[in-house]
């Protein structure tokens, strides 16, 4: 089968789309970009789940960190992604400090579902149950994102691998069941052992997106710079399609069809 095609996204994908490849272990493929012209290109190819994400900062405003970053930055880039993509799921992140109570995440959440999103990312354990129930409650579909989370790189202490001690590890999955319960539909799993990454996928309902999690989630996100070697020091878990490819749409599909067929991530870019 050809993934790498429309034919992939012959329907507009919904909260429930994500829940069904799931539930039929099929694998779905999420991009993080920013711009009309590459959300179309996405669609094109059958990426199902466009990230419009906070990387941005560092991708395309040149900042050090994701910190910076604003919700009107981050409302503009929402915008243009969902001028260009009229098929894919759009999900945009909360910036940080933009929901440290439930009436900033409410308030901020209105914006970037209005601005074409139709998932809002969060980045946080259990602490911010509270803060997906609500917003669930109130028809706002939630991914949340544990594991390495960028807007919480100062107190990591870095860019670094998390849950690999049974401790950590037994706090993470303990915390995926936690948003679960509260109402996320889906979890991105960032910088954990494939190990875990496949423990937490298999305890859960709602289906999780491993970036640099291992093959055992149940979907994969990369950035588009990585996708296409515009990182000057990309990490472990990425990989640069166009060098196996003779242009960008054939680097995303590409990425598309090694997902899908189980060929990435392989070892080399997951951890132990």
């Amino acid at each position: 089968m050809d993934y790498g095609s429309a034919e992939a996204l012959k329907n507009i994908v919904t909260v429930l789309s994500l829940r069904k490849f799931k539930e039929e272990r099929e694998k779905f493929v999420t991009v993080a970009l920013y711009d009309a012209q590459m959300a179309a290109m996405a669609e094109r190819c059958g990426v199902e789940v466009v990230l419009v994400g906070d990387s941005l900062g560092m991708t395309v405003l040149g900042y050090d960190s994701t910190l910076p970053v604003t919700m009107d930055q981050m409302i503009y880039h929402i915008e243009a992604v969902a001028r260009g993509n009229k098929k894919s799921l759009i999900m945009g992140d909360l910036p940080f400090m933009t929901y440290a109570d439930s009436a900033q995440a409410m308030s901020n959440a209105t914006r970037v579902m209005q601005a074409g999103a139709h998932m809002v990312k969060i980045e946080g354990g259990a602490w911010l149950c509270d803060t997906v129930k609500m917003l669930s409650e109130r028809g706002i579909p939630v991914c949340s994102h544990i594991g390495l989370t960028p807007q919480s790189v100062f107190k990591l202490g870095g860019f670094r691998v998390q849950g690999r001690s049974d401790e950590q590890a037994d706090t993470l999955l303990k915390d995926a069941l936690a948003l679960e319960r509260a109402g996320a539909d889906a979890i991105v799993l960032e910088a954990i052992p494939s190990e875990l990454g496949k423990k937490i996928s298999d305890a859960l309902s709602i289906p999780t997106i491993g970036i640099g999690a291992g093959a055992e989630t149940d979907a994969q996100v990369l950035v588009i710079n990585d996708i296409l070697g515009l990182t000057p020091k990309p990490p472990k878990f990425s990989k640069n399609f166009l060098v196996e490819a003779d242009d960008i749409p054939g680097a995303l599909k590409k990425y598309v069809n090694d997902v899908k067929e189980g060929r990435f991530p392989d070892d080399h870019h997951s951890f132990k």
